[in-house]
């Protein structure tokens, strides 16, 4: 690992109108570490991700990315979220395009890739997730788990140093999650940094270097997860792996 962490998050707080969403938030990411985040709905989860891709401005604390605060001007937004890209619940694909197009276009536009080495990033990605044969069809000539497949090579196309997941798989059918999280597995496997904001228990406690848990906009825990899973030392902990697994 690293020594200086990739992302540093400190005092970061988010509020909507007189709701605090997230209270306190610290949390740091280091070269090559897994880090999944568990918690009920409405806990935070998703607003703290989007606050580290900017999608959603923090209210207070920083974001350091390389020790440089990502909420600066001077930082430029489109080559941070190329560096830290972002896989959501939804696949964001550009639906008037095909999957090899999707895969291209943010490489051309941003990282200013000729058409033929952003068609060749993007085909190393897209047979990397075992979409090589569907490169000519549109997201909805695909299914679920497909589309979640060509968001994942459109985001390692743009050679980020780091991938957030938001919920990656709860919009997919059961059949279509196994296929999604074999390339998840396979990218932790390889040494990727990513957070991944997940209900795959499995995935957690089996993939993770860490594990986070957070409840009402605050993080209750942030251990491995043999302790998480096995013996966490917060009792919200406990008491959420409880229901979880009871249901």
């Amino acid at each position: 690992m690293s020594a200086e962490p990739i992302i540093q998050i400190t005092h970061l707080k988010k509020q909507f109108g007189d709701h605090l969403v997230l209270d306190d938030i610290n949390l740091s990411v280091s070269k090559g570490e897994v880090v999944s985040v568990i918690g009920a709905s409405g806990s935070g989860k998703s607003t703290m991700l989007r606050c580290v891709n900017l999608l959603e401005n923090p209210t207070a604390g920083e974001i350091l990315y390389h020790g440089v605060d990502i909420t600066s001007k001077e930082n430029d937004l489109q080559k941070y979220r190329a560096s830290v890209g972002m896989v959501f619940q939804q696949f964001n694909l550009f639906n008037n395009m095909t999957a090899l197009e999707n895969c291209t276009v943010g490489q051309i536009k941003v990282l200013k890739r000729s058409k033929e080495e952003a068609k060749e990033t993007a085909m190393t990605y897209l047979r990397k997730v075992g979409m090589e044969q569907f490169i000519n069809a549109k997201p909805a000539q695909l299914s679920g788990g497909q589309k979640q497949r060509v968001a994942i090579a459109r985001s390692l196309a743009m050679s980020p140093e780091m991938l957030l997941f938001d919920e990656p798989t709860s919009a997919l059918d059961p059949q279509m999650v196994g296929e999604v999280l074999t390339v998840m597995r396979q990218l932790a496997s390889e040494g990727l940094t990513m957070i991944v904001v997940t209900h795959e228990m499995a995935f957690a406690r089996d993939v993770s270097s860490r594990v986070v848990y957070m409840e009402g906009g605050v993080i209750c825990e942030d251990d491995v997860p043999s302790v998480i899973f096995k013996k966490p030392n917060n009792p919200k902990t406990a008491a959420f792996l409880e229901r979880f697994f009871a249901n």
